[in-house]
């Protein structure tokens, strides 16, 4: 059966000689693994560039119940990013962001809710208005809150993560900030200082890790504390 829905590219592998798996977080089917055929080659029909992570398309599938792989009949794009493409800062932050997508998601798992924020989100990040140096944090945040288990406020959060806190003066900084990011997420004004933002990035990285059940390392982290240190 064929069905309409939007998709945001999370990542792919190769396939064979010329084609490719791609893993596409859609609207109304969640999370699906679809084939490409040919892409890899020069004379194939689809185009490697719609398929990179954090693309965002408008799709026609073929969708059928218990498949692990089902096709593509046809893909558009959606939205032309303006700015991610074209800025490293912001190329960096979104491939963590790819990166995050591909560890709370699982196959075949649906949250309209989750996929209105991360086009928010994405939409947000590609605009000039976006302060990068919390972007990622308040992603996290923000993500968490779809994913189920965001902390309340900075106490409760701090609970869960007491083993990594190495020291009572930094700590107090921390809950500051995060408490700040909690009520104002992306509009904050505040400057937050490096430091600080280094070590909560890290603390929310474990906080993840603890309630993804994974304790496998973040790829992109080492790139994108040197772009928005």
């Amino acid at each position: 059966m064929q069905k309409k829905t939007k998709g945001v590219v999370i990542s792919y592998i190769r396939y064979k000689e010329t084609s490719i798996i791609v893993k596409i977080f859609t609207r109304e089917l969640g999370l699906k693994s679809y084939i490409i055929n040919g892409v890899r080659s020069s004379s194939g029909k689809s185009k490697m560039a719609l398929y990179q992570p954090l693309t965002q398309l408008d799709l026609v599938v073929y969708d059928k119940e218990g498949a692990g792989l089902n096709r593509i009949s046809e893909a558009k794009l959606q939205l032309p990013y303006q700015l991610i493409p074209f800025d490293f800062i912001r190329s960096g932050i979104a491939m963590f962001v790819a990166e995050v997508l591909a560890k709370s998601i699982f196959e075949n798992y649906q949250n309209d809710q989750l996929y209105d924020f991360l086009e928010s989100a994405l939409a947000h990040l590609d605009s000039q208005e976006v302060k990068l140096a919390i972007y990622p944090i308040v992603f996290l945040l923000e993500m968490s809150n779809y994913l189920g288990f965001a902390p309340i406020d900075s106490a409760s959060f701090f609970d869960e993560i007491i083993h990594e806190i190495k020291s009572q003066t930094q700590l107090i900084s921390e809950r500051d900030a995060l408490d700040l990011l909690i009520r104002s997420s992306f509009s904050c004004e505040q400057t937050i200082p490096s430091s600080v933002r280094k070590v909560l990035l890290d603390h929310f990285l474990v906080f993840y890790s603890q309630h993804l059940e994974d304790s496998n390392p973040w790829k992109s982290v080492k790139v994108l504390r040197q772009l928005i240190s």
